[in-house]
């Protein structure tokens, strides 16, 4: 499947999501309402602006520039990364709704289950105590696979939690309250291990954070007007699970919940980094398989770059491929950040791409961290966000990019009439 089908398919439907630019918002602080409250209302806020005025000098930054006067509109090209997880709590109906208010085409759910088998929105299966407050919930906590344990300074032990989705039901999991990832690794009580959120990020809006079932979530995404692209998470729990709950039954479940709700295949795209699971659904599941994502994070090498691994994938029916941002990029003889050869040989392969993911590393100043470590010599400043960005877009041809700020990459996409 390539860009110029897909593209047009959900651009088309996302026509009626336009809106201004309110001059009066603020891009760390979108207004959070019900989906019924004008959602196709974008609001970008100073953030995008903020990036591009922090940009070298250049091209790209005088068009970026002369874009800021435009109304700003949704876009499939900007997809939301747990909603919009800079500063709201992940996979919380205050982060969806935030995502959905700057721009994003698309959002997605990371799908976990629950002990009684029911699907909800968790980025791991077993992150309930970073994000959640399950530690301070005493019958909660007490069902986790390690309850709550208080750092011990005279020992030197750091506390420890593990509370996993599977630990508990969906009736109980409805009763936490989603927080910024994030923990305190010397806290000696609860409330303290809910701390510890990174100095780049914020609590100011996590004092709300609706959890949601898979199912709430797609009726969330159905009310805003927009996509969906969920995420069957790598259970940590041997399968099949309590005997019977196979991972077919797992890839199964979440497909069958898009079609229980009336969603069309053309609008859903599945992901997993198991590639057993994109086979299934492009084999057993071919109305959703023809949308279907392979996640890739493992380290580049000969074997997983090269042109016969690339055609491995699409002998197999993989039609789009999502790596990390860093394996798409490298840097040339005069430290410039070009294509990789493991993009250049996907896309040769005919594979679409998607790269993930934006605004997850904080300043860019110190060469961005993880998510740009093959490039982090030429990462200096955060402007240069818009760099990898349109090296993404326009030398490589991505279809899509996750970010943790949508409106960062709405405003590229509109300004680029992507």
């Amino acid at each position: 499947m390539k860009i110029l089908f897909i593209l047009p398919l959900i651009i088309g439907a996302l026509a009626m999501l336009s809106g201004c630019n309110d001059s009066d918002n603020n891009a760390s602080a979108p207004e959070v309402s019900p989906p019924d409250d004008n959602p196709s209302l974008v609001q970008l806020g100073p953030r995008p602006y903020f990036l591009v005025n922090d940009m070298d000098e250049g091209e790209l930054k005088s068009t970026l520039q002369a874009c800021e006067s435009m109304t700003p509109t949704a876009s499939a090209f900007s997809i939301a990364h747990r909603g919009a997880p800079l500063q709201f709590p992940e996979h919380t109906r205050e982060s969806y709704v935030a995502a959905a208010k700057m721009g994003v085409g698309i959002i997605e759910c990371d799908v976990a289950f629950t002990k009684d088998r029911q699907l909800v929105c968790r980025h791991a299966q077993n992150d309930l105590h970073t994000t959640t407050n399950i530690v301070a919930v005493p019958e909660l906590n007490a069902k986790c696979t390690q309850p709550f344990v208080p750092a011990n300074p005279s020992a030197g032990t750091k506390a420890e939690a593990e509370c996993r989705t599977s630990d508990i039901t969906l009736a109980e999991f409805k009763t936490l309250r989603g927080k910024m990832d994030a923990f305190n690794e010397d806290a000696t009580t609860p409330q303290e291990y809910l701390g510890g959120t990174a100095d780049w990020r914020t609590n100011l809006y996590a004092t709300e954070g609706t959890l949601l079932s898979h199912r709430e979530s797609i009726q969330l995404i159905k009310e805003l007007g927009l996509k969906f692209t969920p995420e069957l998470k790598t259970p940590v729990v041997e399968m099949p699970f309590e005997g019977d709950y196979t991972q077919e039954d797992y890839a199964r479940q979440m497909i069958n919940e898009y079609i229980s709700a009336g969603v069309s295949p053309e609008d859903v795209w599945p992901q997993s980094f198991l590639l057993d699971d994109v086979v299934f659904w492009v084999n057993q599941m071919p109305e959703f398989g023809r949308q279907a994502v392979f996640l890739d994070e493992k380290s580049n090498d000969p074997e997983n770059t090269s042109m016969a691994y690339m055609e491995s994938l699409t002998q197999q029916g993989v039609p789009i491929l999502a790596p990390a941002l860093w394996k798409m990029l490298t840097l040339d003889a005069h430290q410039k950040i070009v294509p990789s050869d493991y993009a250049l040989n996907a896309k040769a392969a005919g594979l679409d791409l998607i790269g993930w993911s934006l605004e997850r590393s904080g300043p860019l100043n110190e060469g961005g961290g993880w998510y740009y470590q093959s490039i982090s010599d030429a990462i200096n400043n955060d402007g240069d966000i818009y760099t990898v960005i349109d090296v993404l877009a326009r030398e490589i041809g991505v279809i899509g990019i996750f970010s943790d700020w949508p409106a960062t990459t709405t405003h590229y996409a509109n300004c680029m009439g992507l």
